[in-house]
């Protein structure tokens, strides 16, 4: 399975790569040299708590890492008018009468409490390529799918805020 990323995901996550692997791995490594050197490391919960946080900073270093290697790049722009990458859509829900607005981002940026929601998702599938005005299904599961109609496209830029989801 591949992850799909922007260029500008694969940008975020070689820095913080970068961060993790040379200013954060001293930083940790020294706590738990210090930790060490207080004594008894039976009872030492500071020794604990810095080899803990030693071994999460290595293992998000693997994990981010890992989504490289695997990483499908995906165009970050699209056509006038039509749903791409970073863009925010006004969906109307017709069974339920609603309307909501969504961003369209990668897998690794999804926070769907702010509405953030990935290409993979049953919405940013439907949605993904298609115009203002038209009516796409949404399917859900074999059988479930809901019709959704699109009202408006707002092209917007990836934003900082956009950060690269934890493990």
């Amino acid at each position: 399975m591949y992850n799909r990323l922007t260029k500008k995901d694969v940008e975020r996550i070689e820095a913080e790569i970068d961060h993790r692997k040379v200013e954060l791995r001293a930083e940790l490594i020294e706590a738990v040299k210090e930790a060490r050197a207080q004594g008894d490391l039976s009872e030492n919960f500071e020794y604990y708590a810095a080899k803990r946080a030693k071994n999460q900073n290595e293992g998000r270093i693997r994990y981010l890492e890992r989504m490289l290697k695997t990483a499908e790049i995906v165009d970050d722009t699209s056509a006038e008018g039509v749903v791409g990458m970073n863009n925010r859509v006004e969906i109307y829900f017709e069974d339920d009468d609603e309307t909501e607005v969504y961003k369209i981002v990668t897998p690794v940026r999804c926070d769907t409490l702010k509405n953030k929601i990935s290409i993979e998702s049953p919405i940013g599938k439907a949605v993904f390529g298609r115009r203002v005005g038209e009516r796409v299904m949404v399917h859900v599961k074999e059988d479930y799918s809901f019709p959704v109609v699109i009202r408006a496209i707002e092209g917007t830029e990836d934003e900082e805020e956009d950060e690269i989801r934890k493990f």
